[in-house]
């Protein structure tokens, strides 16, 4: 999909109540499901919160209610993203350290 067209939608989407995307999305799932070539992946904690989403809708729990919980789902996982990007900037400094340390361990001495 070309950028113009997403924005295009994106922009259209912007304009309806969250009752109304989520006849949208039920579309657009059943286009996917009867036309794509492949499946729209996403990551682990992503599918979690969109089954979350899923199952509130599927027992008719109102928009509104659903809206507040995905928020809440939604700030939850930005938080882990801000955890593990800070994980793997540790790992990485603990590996260039380690590094720096065996230089300095393999250099003979007088060098």
């Amino acid at each position: 999909m070309n950028d113009i067209l997403r924005d295009r939608l994106v922009r259209k989407l912007d304009t309806l109540s969250d009752e109304k995307a989520y006849q949208v999305l039920d579309y657009v799932e059943f286009l996917e499901s009867k036309y794509a070539e492949r499946q729209a992946g996403a990551p682990a904690f992503q599918r979690a919160a969109e089954t979350l989403e899923d199952t509130l809708r599927a027992g008719r729990v109102p928009v509104n209610i659903i809206k507040g919980t995905m928020d809440a789902v939604g700030k939850a996982g930005r938080l882990l993203e801000k955890v593990a990007a800070a994980g793997k900037a540790a790992v990485e400094e603990a590996a260039k350290k380690s590094a720096d340390k065996e230089k300095v361990e393999e250099t003979p001495p007088g060098q």
